[in-house]
């Protein structure tokens, strides 16, 4: 009994687990690079302080704040941690901070011997994004239980995949697209591991996962050869071709990278719905003809296509919001709007994951009765 506990336990986590190794291993050297400095930053640093005193303040009597404020700000990290320095906070949307006594900020910090420049940079909300993300994965695994708790796992696994593979093999040059079937491949298979373990429902689910993220990119290709739209036409191009002179980045290739990972989430949840829908019907029924199992796992596809092929339309449409409504404030005419490159844009990441979507549903149902009744045919006792 021991003997087979202990095989159980080497199936079930000793192959993985040396998988995983060899995988960090190779994460760990390809984060090995030397980065080229962009921007100098010498002397300058992001420290924390507290805000103790409001010297000149820039609120007007309307609410709005116009110019700078004065305030005094109580370091707590960096070089001159426990000194109280002088400094101004801008009244811009995107820099600086609407201080008030006892506020925690984040200044931007320059030290030349006993001169110090300082500005205030933002809110330091540093506590508060761990804080909600940390109660999002205490929610999911209160609520899913054991279940709640790999999916946490693989949340977590993916995000680091992102982190330290995805972009550290973009910065070496090497082709973003690809580079993101490889993210989507390998966290697809650690996270449905994770939920079904070595099963055949695991195996259907990652299949039809990757072939509907794949079918994604192929859309979005074609998509782009038809209308001209490519990387080169994102909004912050300019930025992005820095990278591209300096370091040899194929930023064009990001757009698409960029919709495979937004599409990987949908699209597994498609797959492992209809594996597992199917692999229920099937122990229920082990009778079910091939095309009787087909028809149950089309009809299970069907009530899933509207509403997650709505998901991506809508994630997409609701990035899009700012630019539409600037779009209607300027009553821009009709022809101006449809062939803008953002729109343009928008509309290829919809459709193109959208195409995932509906066309992993037969992937997946045809993985999992070919796999799901592959045993019995070949025993000879599947009934016609």
């Amino acid at each position: 009994m021991k003997q087979r506990t202990f095989s159980h336990f080497l199936l079930r986590w000793g192959v993985p687990l040396l998988l995983l190794a060899v995988f960090v291993a190779f994460v760990v050297s390809i984060n090995r690079v030397d980065k080229v400095p962009l921007v100098s930053r010498e002397g300058q640093t992001f420290e924390k302080g507290v805000v103790t005193q409001i010297l000149q303040d820039n609120l007007m009597p309307d609410g709005s704040r116009v110019g700078e404020q004065r305030v005094m700000v109580r370091m707590t990290t960096g070089v001159r941690a426990g000194q109280e320095l002088e400094t101004t906070s801008s009244s811009g949307y995107l820099f600086g901070a609407g201080c008030t006594v006892g506020m925690k900020v984040v200044v931007l910090q320059s030290v030349a011997g006993e001169s110090t420049i300082t500005s205030v940079y933002s809110q330091d909300r540093e506590g508060v994004l761990y804080l909600f993300a940390a109660l999002y994965l205490v929610v999911l695994v209160l609520v899913g239980g054991k279940q709640g708790l790999k999916g946490a796992l693989g949340l977590i696994f993916t995000f680091l995949c992102i982190l330290f593979f995805y972009l550290p093999l973009v910065y070496r040059g090497y082709s973003p697209f690809w580079v993101s079937v490889g993210l989507c491949v390998v966290t697809t298979v650690v996270t449905m591991y994770l939920i079904g373990g070595p099963t055949k429902k695991t195996l259907v689910a990652t299949g039809g996962t990757v072939a509907g993220v794949v079918i994604a990119g192929v859309a979005a290709t074609c998509f782009s050869w038809a209308s001209g739209i490519s990387g080169w036409n994102v909004s912050d191009i300019e930025s992005l071709l820095t990278l591209w002179n300096v370091n040899g980045i194929q930023v064009g290739g990001l757009l698409f990278s960029g919709l495979l990972i937004s599409s990987l989430g949908a699209v597994m949840d498609v797959a492992m719905s209809i594996a597992s829908a199917i692999s229920e019907i099937h122990q229920q029924n082990p009778s079910l003809s091939k095309r009787a199992l087909f028809k149950a796992g089309m009809h299970v596809g069907r009530d899933m296509m509207g509403t997650d092929s709505n998901t991506l339309i809508l994630a997409f449409a609701g990035g899009s919001v700012s630019m539409l409504l600037l779009d209607y404030a300027y009553d821009l005419p009709y022809q101006q709007i449809i062939n803008s490159n953002n729109i343009g844009i928008a509309i290829m990441q919809g459709l193109s994951g959208s195409f995932g979507i509906v066309l992993s549903v037969p992937v997946t149902v045809c993985l999992a009765v070919l796999l799901y009744t592959w045993k019995e045919e070949k025993s000879g006792t599947e009934q016609p």
